[in-house]
């Protein structure tokens, strides 16, 4: 989450209260404001308190107009009803409330058929808070397995693990590393490579690795990375050196498309090497925010003394997770989802949401001033730049003019070795409808002939006008 101060100085100000608000507070009189930067000392009516709060959150953006955000922003009324009905269950709390325990256990066996474990009830996993927790769970499983392999070197000697991933990976991965004292080896982007090469990321690889990550469709432009390609190169490694480095596939939002619409490439527990997955129930998976899932081919993959028991609660509770207390609601909208959806729906609804992308994409290409990354046919994510001919905006004058007519979208420069190159990314979900898609390229086109008659490119404060959203 994001972090945040307390107030500086308390400039005094209050919230205002409308008169029309209606109850009076027997106390503080109906229209006493209460402060913003601390607590008040009475206690408002309801009716009053929601309404201030209501009407301070107009100010915020449209949700179902931020293509930045790969979170999901619509649902159906019965799964909105069904989280209502939750919200107050305690998750961890699995001796007393079952059931909703039994339909984590199910999406767990249902991801496990879908990613193609060679075993489905053999495979272990569990829900998280969404795929940064869920990425943690499995990199601090993938070190305690190669420190359990080098249990004569580690932690006794000067040596330090490493995780080899590429320069286009997720913050969480980079708060992992930190977090746990891993050094972050990155193989950089090259020319039109936005993500890892398979035989660089073996070439950083040695006795002190403890995994690879996979990104099943990059944040950066929607990308898929070659994991197959990734495992034939460690495997090849394995065969010169005897190291036997395991991958971890990061398919926060891919792991959600892939089996529907790609569903031969292979990506997946279908490679030994293979041996954990993650995934976002909360972007593709289609359900709110916030939840997550961690899965591990078998046991083996997951090293028996992280998973903690408690009896506290009443039952013998295994758990492995960085939270504890968490509401049910969100994984019960994912069996929700899951149920009534089926491979059938997930398709229908994944692959309407890439028809949306790849043909908004060939529009913005279609107008002469940009240059296409990706084309949305993977992630159903298209990047893009301004054309070279164009000098007289950049991509964050885009994104601040789309801004101004509600869109809310992320331009950002690439990371080494393409610190040149700034774009523009799309991001369409469900309920990014045609009709949705063809007012965005109305009002795009409708700013292009304003920003062509710019002198230069406008946007000075280029983190104000716009930011990096995953």
């Amino acid at each position: 989450m994001a972090l945040h101060k307390g107030s500086e100085h308390d400039d005094g100000h209050a919230l205002s209260v409308n008169p029309f608000f209606g109850e009076a507070n027997p106390v503080a009189g109906m229209t006493d404001a209460p402060p913003k930067h601390r607590l008040p000392d009475q206690p408002l009516p309801p009716s009053t308190a929601y309404q201030l709060v209501h009407d301070e959150l107009m100010l915020d953006g449209n949700s179902r107009l931020n293509l930045a955000t790969f979170v999901t922003t619509w649902m159906e009324p019965q799964a909105g009803v069904l989280m209502a009905e939750c919200r107050d269950k305690n998750m961890i709390d699995k001796d007393e409330y079952p059931r909703t325990a039994e339909l984590e256990r199910r999406c767990v066996a249902m991801l496990a058929d879908l990613w193609n474990a060679p075993d489905p009830a053999a495979a272990v996993g569990c829900s998280t808070t969404g795929s940064s927790e869920a990425c943690m769970l499995a990199g601090l499983a993938m070190k305690r397995r190669w420190a359990q392999r080098n249990a004569d070197r580690y932690p006794a000697h000067d040596v330090r693990p490493n995780l080899v991933m590429g320069v286009n990976v997720q913050v969480c991965w980079e708060k992992f590393c930190n977090f746990w004292e891993v050094e972050a080896r990155t193989v950089p982007m090259e020319g039109d490579r936005f993500h890892l090469d398979p035989q660089a990321a073996a070439d950083l690889c040695d006795e002190n690795t403890i995994g690879v990550v996979g990104i099943l469709g990059s944040t950066f432009d929607g990308s898929y990375e070659p994991v197959a390609d990734l495992c034939a190169a460690l495997d090849a490694l394995q065969e010169r050196t005897g190291l036997d480095i395991p991958v971890h596939v990061d398919g926060a939002s891919g792991a959600m498309i892939a089996p529907f619409l790609d569903p031969d490439l292979v990506w997946d527990f279908r490679l030994p090497r293979v041996a954990s997955v993650n995934t976002s129930g909360h972007k593709y998976g289609l359900v709110y925010p916030g939840v997550g899932w961690a899965l591990w081919r078998d046991k083996d993959a997951l090293p028996e003394e992280l998973v903690f028991r408690v009896n506290y609660l009443g039952g013998d509770m295994p758990t492995f997770a960085l939270n504890f207390s968490r509401p049910g609601a969100q994984v019960v909208a994912q069996y929700y989802t899951l149920l009534r959806l089926g491979r059938e729906g997930f398709r229908a609804v994944q692959q309407s949401t890439r028809d949306v992308a790849r043909s908004l994409a060939s529009r913005v290409e279609g107008l002469g001033d940009f240059r296409l990354l990706t084309r949305g046919d993977e992630l159903p994510v298209f990047a893009f730049t301004t054309a070279d001919d164009v000098t007289s905006y950049d991509v964050f004058d885009v994104a601040r003019r789309l801004r101004e007519n509600g869109w809310l979208v992320p331009a950002y420069t690439f990371p080494p070795n393409r610190e040149d190159l700034s774009v523009v990314r799309v991001v369409c979900r469900n309920g990014f409808s045609e009709d949705l898609a063809d007012l965005f390229i109305e009002d795009l086109s409708r700013l292009l002939p304003e920003l062509r008659r710019q002198p230069h490119p406008l946007t000075r404060d280029r983190g104000a006008a716009t930011g990096f959203h995953h």
